[in-house]
């Protein structure tokens, strides 16, 4: 199958627009299972030819353009490759660059975006890039990006460290819904908290985080995370219930949480 994607993404390259292809996912980290898909991060600059990307996915294969999944998740399609799927995922490789010099400052957003709960961190362009296995590069353009984020600039990581305020603010706020055992507003602030957190502890590590999905069961093992850190964050977000006296204890719970995660990423 990696000769069956190899050779797709030597033809994805003679799309005009399309600049480079990298392998990205559990497969690129080597943490993938059987079933696991292919993801094919397909950079481009403008104009794309979409309809070239049409014609090489072929037919009952819908293919986004740029900006078709929304403003973060640019576009691609989802395709069936002996029985495997296989991802493409657009990304304006201008973008990334600008991302990654906003990275090197120590500068990030957060965004609104279908498919990530906790919102879409931009340092995920530059992570994605860091981690990713090149598969088609003809200009050379993805492998000078990947030699300069293979090292995670400080700068980054002391803001995503300090990021971590937010979470205190959030289970103070939370707190404001427990008395009316308002649970979705609950759950949302100490989710948000309990994603910052982490957030900050991969930051520490100088650790890509790229989306929310493994991402605690990461966390929870790295040096800098206090005792306990995964279990009781899983403890504290199921077992919120819908009484104030419940989700008071939740609030409580996080709030711990909160200060010894802030103590030890200060150690």
């Amino acid at each position: 199958m990696r000769t069956v994607v190899a050779e797709m993404a030597g033809r994805l390259v003679e799309v005009p627009g399309v600049v480079g292809v990298l392998l990205g996912g559990s497969r690129a980290r080597g943490e993938h299972r059987p079933e696991s898909d292919w993801d094919l991060g397909v950079y481009y600059r403008a104009p794309l030819d979409v309809e070239g990307l049409r014609k090489l996915a072929g037919p009952g294969v819908e293919v986004a353009g740029p900006g078709g999944w929304g403003p973060w998740v640019d576009g691609g399609a989802w395709l069936e490759v002996g029985g495997v799927a296989v991802d493409w995922i657009l990304r304006d490789v201008d973008r990334v660059r600008r991302v990654w010099e906003d990275c090197r400052e120590g500068r990030y957003e957060v965004g609104v975006q279908v498919g990530h709960p906790l919102g879409f961190w931009s340092p995920c362009y530059a992570g994605e890039v860091a981690l990713g296995a090149i598969l088609a590069d003809p200009h050379g353009e993805l492998g000078r990006l990947r030699r300069e984020a293979a090292v995670y600039p400080e700068r980054l990581r002391e803001s995503l460290m300090r990021a971590a305020e937010e979470a205190g603010f959030l289970v103070e706020v939370a707190g404001k819904g427990v008395g009316r055992a308002d649970t979705l507003y609950v759950a949302l602030c100490l989710s948000r908290a309990v994603g910052v957190l982490v957030q900050a502890l991969f930051a520490a590590e100088r650790r890509w985080c790229l989306n929310e999905k493994g991402a605690l069961a990461v966390a929870e093992t790295l040096p800098g995370a206090p005792a306990g850190f995964g279990r009781r964050a899983r403890a504290l977000l199921g077992g919120l219930g819908e009484t104030p006296e419940s989700l008071a204890t939740a609030v409580d719970a996080a709030r711990e949480l909160v200060a010894e995660t802030r103590d030890a990423l200060h150690r």
